[in-house]
């Protein structure tokens, strides 16, 4: 399995080091609930933040990548989105948490972030991924419907 490395390593105060350890800590913990319980945490925590922007996001994630090997592997993309999402967070920022599906093979679940309408830091372009749910800055972002993989948020107003 390959090993995500960060785009530029960060140079990280031990203060820092530390917060963004205790983020990794709180992100696997969370990871370990269910996808909805997971989902619940990470609105409250979202709330009163303003939107990430790619900058900010790419630099919360290559801190991450840099002060924790475990996020690092390939299938750690949920601990690595969430500990990404929690380190913005403490800057006063949430980029848009995503999970979902690489439609393009190797067929695959997945979690990412993304911000200014970009995937941040993904090795492949936005197009390949389907998106299950989102929490956006504000709270939750539109959730699919997956049969037809469209927003619910363009057919709530027929319903």
């Amino acid at each position: 399995m390959s090993e995500i490395l960060p785009t530029a390593p960060a140079h990280l105060a031990p203060t820092d080091r530390l917060h963004i350890s205790a983020s990794v800590l709180l992100a696997r913990w969370l990871t370990h609930r269910s996808p909805q319980q997971l989902r619940q945490h990470l609105t409250r925590i979202a709330r009163g933040a303003r939107p990430a922007t790619y900058a900010e996001a790419a630099a919360a994630r290559d801190a991450v990548l840099t002060a924790s090997a475990r996020t690092r592997g390939g299938s750690a993309c949920l601990v690595r989105s969430v500990a990404t999402a929690l380190v913005c967070r403490a800057r006063g920022t949430w980029p848009t948490w995503c999970v979902g599906v690489l439609a393009a093979p190797p067929f695959a679940a997945h979690a990412w972030l993304e911000a200014d309408d970009r995937i941040v830091e993904e090795p492949t372009s936005r197009t390949d991924f389907r998106t299950f749910f989102a929490v956006t800055a504000g709270g939750t972002g539109p959730e699919l419907d997956r049969p037809t993989g469209r927003s619910t948020a363009t057919t709530a107003g027929r319903r």
